[in-house]
């Protein structure tokens, strides 16, 4: 054994693979399980697919890079939790596609941010950030109040989304679509997509 293990240390090639290999099935102890884990790979008893103008705000918010500067990853640390609120499920963002997590926070994590604040308190805060946070980084974004949403492709990713990552969208729902964004604003939309963000773990544990 002693013979081997000297084997082992004096070649570095020998070495590099045997590490490599230990790496990977540890990879895939950790990962594998998760695949076929409902707490991760299935949503919330309570979750709602978004409608037809959060899903043209979250679009707009990812196009803006807003998902560059907050997380929606609320770790479960004790200074997170107290700070955000309860930390983030797996499950939460079964139909993230992409999802949004990660670890970089020029501002504040945003996974809880549904309901905290009103829609003018959002709205402004979009538009000003700096006339509500007058220490705040964030550039203002005003020109979404002067677009409106194209919503000449809802529909489309409405079907994506329930055909290929199986969001419960009915027929109905899609066909409702277009008439549901017809003249509002991005800054509506982006204010309607924040608002419901963590809304789901109302009454989860």
């Amino acid at each position: 054994m002693k013979l081997n293990h000297e084997i082992i240390e004096k070649n570095t090639g020998l070495l590099l693979i045997l590490i490599v290999v230990s790496l990977s099935f540890a990879t895939l102890v950790e990962i594998v399980p998760l695949i076929f884990s409902k707490d991760v790979n299935q949503p919330l008893p309570n979750m709602k697919p978004w409608t037809a103008l959060q899903l043209e705000g979250r679009d707009i918010y990812i196009r803006e890079g807003c998902h560059v500067c907050h997380t929606q990853m609320i770790r479960p640390l004790r200074a997170e939790v107290e700070r955000y609120g309860p930390y983030s499920r797996a499950a939460e963002s079964a139909w993230d596609h992409p999802f949004l997590w990660g670890s970089k926070r020029t501002g504040p994590d945003l996974a809880r941010v549904g309901k905290r604040y009103s829609d003018d308190w959002q709205r402004e805060h979009l538009i000003n950030p700096q006339s509500l946070v007058p220490e705040s980084v964030m550039p203002p974004f005003p020109w979404l109040e002067k677009r409106t949403v194209n919503g000449q492709k809802v529909q489309e990713k409405m079907r994506l989304f329930r055909d290929r990552f199986g969001l419960p969208y009915s027929d109905e729902q899609i066909e409702a679509a277009p008439d549901e964004v017809q003249g509002k604003t991005e800054l509506d939309a982006v204010v309607a997509y924040l608002q419901q963000l963590g809304t789901a773990m109302e009454g989860q544990r």
